[in-house]
């Protein structure tokens, strides 16, 4: 039976799109411009529009270009991933709603019977820890609790209660509001890596050092196949393990060149933009690829498939990919428009587009091809949003693209390539020598060709009269002088000096550790600015969009779900390691004073101290929480409860809990000079044993 050939009505959405594309085509063609002389003097390649004099014979180019590109690009990458974290963090609100601000350990609740209170309830469900994924190891099963967080160091409890409110005196608090902010952190640090953000932000970063701007699209709710054997047992008591793939939908990102990056002419930030679009080059199979994805009209896309490909190359094509011939490259590519915008609601019911919005204009995401509409839906984020990331690496307050590295040296680039060729050329002649010859002393018709044992014959004159050599002054000298001076002129106008990526000819005053180390200092604040930048326009943002994006595509987390705010820390890793960690020190040793102790986030400062000295704190220091809960469990083993009191008592918010009767204000701790528990462990009976007096007292010291 034949197939019914695909027909499609002339949809007006493709002319709609077309005229838009046009439009930013065309305002984009500045931008390409300067992006091609960008990316010139990044190769070391001379432009179409560079004219010799016709005395210059080298042709050398000097890529300091490079040299400056590579080295804000490394410099990016080391502030952000140093510390082998992805620089994004989540913290509760200043008040948080929906979620308890504090919670403490009631340590009569594992003995009480019946049911809890709906606090208890409350707070037990909120403190439930599932946010592991299959193969970290930390993954706790569905419905744990406060018991399964504590069971390696509590074995003896089978429920520990914790209520809502602050801690009362003698009892440990927690924070939940902290602890799903915690939990959501790291659930999206998780998809991060899954996602392999680290390797796409580093295109994204590159692009955004050499062109002035990067782009990062997402995210996008993709698949990801997790590859488990389970065992299984037949009738027989045979065991056997038995293949098992697991799918899960995960968000996904992806970074976008600026070459395939149309904005709406009339915005200078992808907030301000009314539109975006995005062009893609396919291939065959790519294009045959987008049947599988959700919401894409297969007869469409076979449709384009029979019409063949229609891809239009774009003049700089020819030169990004160093091919004259560059239409033979993409002769069987398909050109595919993305758009992402708003269309009249009026346009939208004549395109039949189903949608919910009350307002005047529906957004929309279109694709097209030729003719054809490929996938036409709503717009299916909320919050309505582009779902493209655009961070400038030097703003430019009046236009849309940002201001990148080899513009602003482009002058410094040339004039240092001039006095380069300049150089080399007197080098030429400086050491040679020019002849001159009078011919009228010579016999005629010789070869005035010289090599070595040349023989000329003379006629007259003395010797030397007929042959002169003529040395020309060497003023190489001034020509590279005048290439340093620049050199430093582009170090200042790119924020880069050379000290900064290796360069040599240091000064004696800076080759000290601590002088070097002074000027490393100063030269990384000249980044700062596009570190803020990077923080302000990509990682605050994607941070926010992973957050709604678990907020409304995953399900299997609601423990996360509260009243968060996301918190970029790129410019936290500006300050130079060394430095910091000795003002964390003395500022440690200037908290020590028993008056100022209980107003310092003691846990804060030590993970501190471990990032500057490049230590992963979540291997060696544990949360107030978990500290409070060892505190507790182990003054209960040895009959002193009370003097453990204010070993967890301050969390991570700076509250503290009340110092103990009988502890002494220099040590809020109650350690006792450093021994936990000191006296006399009280018997069975006696005042101060908290178990039943058929057990023995748990951590009897025998001498």
């Amino acid at each position: 039976m034949a197939t019914k050939p695909y027909t499609e009505e002339v949809n007006p959405l493709v002319g709609y799109i077309r005229q838009k594309f046009q439009q930013s085509e065309t305002a984009k063609l500045y931008d390409e411009k300067r992006w091609l002389k960008a990316y010139r003097n990044y190769r070391g390649l001379y432009g179409p529009e560079m004219a010799f004099r016709t005395n210059e014979n080298s042709k050398v180019f000097v890529k300091i270009t490079k040299t400056k590109v590579l080295a804000s690009f490394g410099q990016i990458i080391e502030v952000l991933f140093s510390q082998g974290k992805f620089p994004l963090g989540i913290r509760p609100t200043s008040v948080p709603e929906n979620i308890d601000a504090y919670a403490h350990l009631n340590p009569q609740a594992g003995q009480m019977n019946g049911e809890k209170s709906p606090d208890q309830l409350k707070t037990k469900d909120i403190i439930q820890d599932l946010y592991g994924f299959d193969g970290d190891g930390k993954a706790l099963s569905p419905g744990a609790t406060a018991t399964d967080l504590i069971k390696n160091i509590a074995q003896d409890y089978e429920e520990l209660g914790f209520e809502a409110g602050p801690s009362p005196q003698g009892t440990p608090q927690i924070e939940p509001a902290r602890i799903a902010a915690e939990q959501m952190e790291k659930l999206i640090h998780d998809q991060l890596e899954e996602s392999r953000a680290i390797t796409i932000l580093r295109h994204v970063f590159f692009e955004m050092s050499l062109l002035g701007t990067g782009i990062l699209k997402g995210p996008f709710t993709d698949s990801k196949t997790y590859h488990s054997y389970d065992t299984v047992e037949d009738e027989e008591g045979n065991k056997d393990n038995i293949y098992v793939a697991k799918t899960k939908a995960i968000p996904s990102i992806e970074a976008v060149s600026c070459w395939d990056f149309y904005p709406d002419p009339n915005a200078t930030n992808i907030n301000d933009c009314d539109y975006v679009i995005q062009r893609h080059s396919y291939n065959k199979q790519q294009l045959e690829n987008l049947i599988e994805k959700p919401m894409f009209k297969e007869g469409a896309i076979r449709a384009c498939l029979e019409m063949g490909p229609n891809y239009q190359t774009r003049g700089y094509e020819s030169s990004l990919y160093d091919r004259e011939n560059i239409n033979q490259l993409y002769k069987n590519r398909f050109e595919v428009l993305e758009y992402w915008g708003a269309i009249d609601k009026k346009l939208a019911d004549e395109c039949k587009i189903s949608y919910e919005t009350t307002n005047d204009v529906v957004n929309v995401n279109v694709w097209i091809c030729g003719g054809h509409i490929l996938r036409m839906v709503e717009n299916p984020f909320t919050p309505t949003r582009l779902p493209y990331l655009v961070s400038p690496y030097e703003i430019n307050p009046y236009q849309f693209f940002g201001v990148g590295i080899p513009e602003n040296m482009e002058d410094s680039q040339q004039v240092m390539n001039g006095h380069a060729r300049m150089a080399i050329d007197n080098l030429a002649l400086a050491g040679n020598l020019v002849f001159d010859v009078d011919e009228t002393l010579l016999v005629p018709g010789q070869d005035m060709k010289v090599f070595p044992g040349k023989i000329f014959r003379r006629q007259s004159g003395q010797p030397g009269q007929a042959l002169h050599g003529v040395k020309f002054p060497n003023t190489a000298h001034e020509n590279l002088m005048m290439f340093d001076k620049f050199r430093q002129l582009a170090d200042e106008a790119t924020g880069i000096p050379s000290y900064s990526h290796g360069a040599t000819g240091i000064q004696s005053t800076t080759r000290t550790a601590a002088g070097m180390s002074m000027l490393m200092g100063a030269a990384a604040l000249s980044i700062k600015t596009v570190i803020k930048n990077i923080d302000d326009y990509l990682l605050k943002p994607l941070g926010e969009s992973l957050f709604h994006w678990n907020m409304q595509f995953n399900d299997e987390a609601p423990h996360i779900k509260g009243d968060l705010e996301i918190k970029a820390q790129g410019t936290s890793s500006l300050m130079q390691k060394e430095v910091r960690s000795q003002r964390l020190m003395t500022f440690m040793q200037t908290a020590s004073n028993p008056a100022l102790a209980p107003f310092v986030r003691w846990h804060t400062c030590l993970k501190e101290i471990a990032k500057s000295l490049d230590i992963d704190p979540d291997q060696l220091i544990n949360d107030p929480e978990r500290a409070a809960i060892y505190a507790h469990i182990m003054g209960m083993a040895n009959g002193n409860q009370n003097n453990t009191t204010a070993a967890g008592g301050q969390g991570q918010m700076g509250q503290t809990s009340p110092i103990p009767p009988g502890a002494s204000p220099t040590d809020p701790t109650g350690a006792g000079g450093g021994n936990i528990g000191t006296g006399n462990i009280p018997m069975p009976g006696e005042a101060g044993f908290s178990e039943a007096a058929s057990k023995p007292p748990r951590g009897s010291q025998t001498q």
